[in-house]
């Protein structure tokens, strides 16, 4: 069986009978895991396991886990400063700050792979222009020269542990101050304003090897009419064809209010979503919207894409415990430590 090109969530820390019925279908390609899916590491790898024995090739299994306000796996895990930080960092000592980026990129990424996690959305590529609240400190920069070095080095931190790293959200959200969960942004900036700031770092980590991207349920008017997720002018002519993308495109969650513009009911917007360029869509904390698309979605699998999301399987993993007695591990640990901006409160390790 192939992988499908939708990502759906669980309800609890154990999985459901009717849930490995879903995960048995073409449709489902991988799952995304919240804060709700955790209890504790070793509840979050018989969790996996009982995912990954429900069919062959493995599903995807996907989190957000950037740090700062968007880490859904806490306790047991070290708690990661905001990437932010990063960039306050870069402002003073360049050096240091890539050399951090590497190495959080590195220990997020080696402390899932050690529960059998596969993915982390991350790194966000968008820029910081202090209007968009649901960004902020989620951003490493302002300065897309500075934010691109420092993803870049987050992104080797990735690779080395294993895993592939997905750049969100193209082609930038940090420039509208809605919340695409609760409304549909819009950016009314020029293509040739987006390309002198905030398509750089998407421009120079497909350079540098990205995997993956995820689209923003933003729309841009001046380039095309629908949010980038929904566009085959942003996906195809913008993403694959000028910028040479090869990786897999995951669009935003179809459950958001951003995506809604899209089409009335869920299959109609992961139909167009599809049929812009995405290889995989998301539908989140919404089960009846899975069911609906489960149903009613036509889809024929996709060769291209089926190679593209194979790609995004982890490697190198290890038990967690062999991991945290590790030297790599303990140094990564405290160099995390010697930055987070507030030692009052304690790592989990």
């Amino acid at each position: 069986m192939s992988l499908g090109p939708l990502m759906i969530d669980l309800q609890c820390t154990v999985l459901q009978a009717e849930e490995r019925d879903m995960l048995r279908h073409p449709l489902v390609g991988g799952i995304i895991l919240f804060t709700r899916n955790y209890e504790n590491t070793d509840q979050l790898r018989a969790l996996i396991d009982a995912v990954h024995a429900v069919r062959e090739p493995r599903l995807l299994i996907a989190v957000d886990q950037e740090g700062g306000r968007v880490q859904r796996f806490r306790s047991g895990f070290t708690r990661l400063p905001p990437v932010a930080e990063l960039g306050r960092i870069a402002n003073k000592d360049p050096a240091r700050a890539l050399s951090l980026a590497e190495t959080t990129g590195w220990l997020m990424a080696a402390e899932l792979r050690a529960v059998g996690v596969d993915l982390s959305f991350a790194p966000v590529l968008d820029l910081d222009h202090r209007r968009s609240s649901v960004i902020g400190d989620r951003a490493f920069h302002r300065n897309p020269e500075v934010l691109t070095e420092l993803a870049h080095a987050y992104m080797l931190g990735m690779r080395h542990a294993g895993m592939a790293a997905v750049g969100k959200h193209f082609p930038g959200h940090g420039g509208v101050a809605a919340d695409s969960h609760l409304e549909l942004p819009e950016d009314k900036r020029s293509l040739a304003d987006l390309r002198a700031e905030d398509l750089l770092p998407f421009e120079r980590m497909i350079h540098y090897g990205l995997p993956a991207v995820m689209a923003a349920h933003v729309v841009y008017p001046a380039v095309a009419p629908l949010p980038a997720g929904f566009s085959y002018n942003w996906l195809h002519t913008l993403l694959r064809r000028e910028l040479g993308f090869q990786g897999a495109v995951f669009s935003d969650d179809l459950s958001m209010a951003g995506a809604r513009v899209a089409g009335a009911t869920p299959t109609q917007r992961a139909h167009v979503s599809l049929e812009a360029g995405c290889d995989m869509v998301l539908i989140c904390n919404d089960r009846p919207a899975v069911i609906e698309v489960l149903e009613n979605l036509d889809y024929a699998p996709n060769p291209a894409s089926q190679l593209r999301l194979t790609r995004l399987h982890g490697r190198h993993q290890r038990n967690l415990q062999e991991l945290q007695n590790s030297p790599q591990w303990r140094k990564a640990v405290e160099m995390v430590r010697s930055y987070d901006a507030d030692p009052m409160l304690d790592l989990d390790l």
